[in-house]
């Protein structure tokens, strides 16, 4: 799959994000946490090309792809973003397997030059809430490949749990339900929503973790599964908007904002277009 095709399906998914709305993060039914629509938006841009450099390495992918978006914007608005789609991206270009077949290739080949410039790439974004690790810190040189590092990081976030599993949250958890939910409304954006609840219910948002504590992490993640069950249940999603936005603006007035689980969602989207756009005997996994 050649460059172009790829950077315009991240591109179109960071868009199918926007669209929704998705309670506590930035959508074009409103902004928030001192982000705008537009910040996304030209991130996406100008994270594209360095994301689908051909034969570049993970590790250059997300290096240039955050140098990209501050040079951009200015602000850390697609780290998580970044660190899911460079793999996806990087696996969508062989072409020659199941998606899911060539990704697990990509991230057992990942070594300790890819970890550095991954390091170097979360210290230049400053995330909300990076704190110390007593193994393999960000701010220490690389001394293990990046999949290991990223799984020594797995059991408090869940962006890292994607390279030590082999994306097992994206691929069995968000992509299933993003098909049934756009077979059933024929709108990406509800689907959208449907999978972006389903992170956010499924376990605590690690970056509302981060931030804020496990306790509002837990909050969170109980509005969210009542949320979840009204949209599968219900008639007509349009009637949930007027809850919706009131349970926006509350985790944007508080400062709560679910971004593990948006990110996991834009890597489900990406990975679903990748998917639809490969030959069909490469489409399962």
């Amino acid at each position: 799959m050649n460059q172009a095709i790829i950077a315009a399906a991240f591109v179109a998914a960071c868009e199918d994000e926007l669209q929704a709305l998705k309670p506590g993060n930035v959508h074009v039914h409103a902004d928030g946490h001192r982000m705008t629509v537009d910040d996304f938006r030209r991130s996406a841009a100008a994270a594209s090309g360095p994301l689908t450099i051909p034969g570049a390495r993970v590790g250059v992918r997300i290096a240039g792809a955050v140098a990209a978006t501050l040079a951009r914007v200015g602000t850390n608005t697609n780290l998580g973003i970044v660190l899911l789609c460079a793999p996806l991206a990087a696996a969508a270009e062989r072409a020659t397997s199941p998606l899911g077949t060539e990704l697990a290739r990509e991230l057992a080949g990942l070594d300790r030059e890819d970890a550095a410039l991954a390091f170097k790439a979360i210290v230049s974004s400053a995330p909300a809430g990076l704190g110390r690790a007593e193994r393999h810190d960000v701010f220490a040189p690389a001394t293990v490949t990046l999949r290991a590092a990223m799984a020594e990081a797995a059991g408090r976030d869940r962006i890292a749990r994607q390279y030590a599993t082999d994306f097992a949250d994206v691929f069995g958890l968000g992509l299933p339900v993003f098909r049934r939910a756009l077979a059933r409304w024929a709108d990406r954006r509800w689907a959208t929503l449907a999978t972006y609840l389903k992170f956010l219910s499924a376990f605590p948002d690690s970056h509302i973790v981060r931030k804020h504590g496990e306790g509002v992490a837990e909050e969170a993640r109980a509005a969210a599964e009542q949320v979840r069950g009204r949209l599968e249940t219900c008639t007509s999603p349009e009637d949930l908007i007027p809850d919706l936005r009131d349970w926006d603006s509350h985790l944007k007035r508080c400062g709560i904002n679910p971004g593990t689980s948006a990110d996991l969602t834009v890597a489900t989207l990406f990975a679903d277009r990748l998917r639809n756009i490969l030959p069909s005997t490469q489409r399962n996994g």
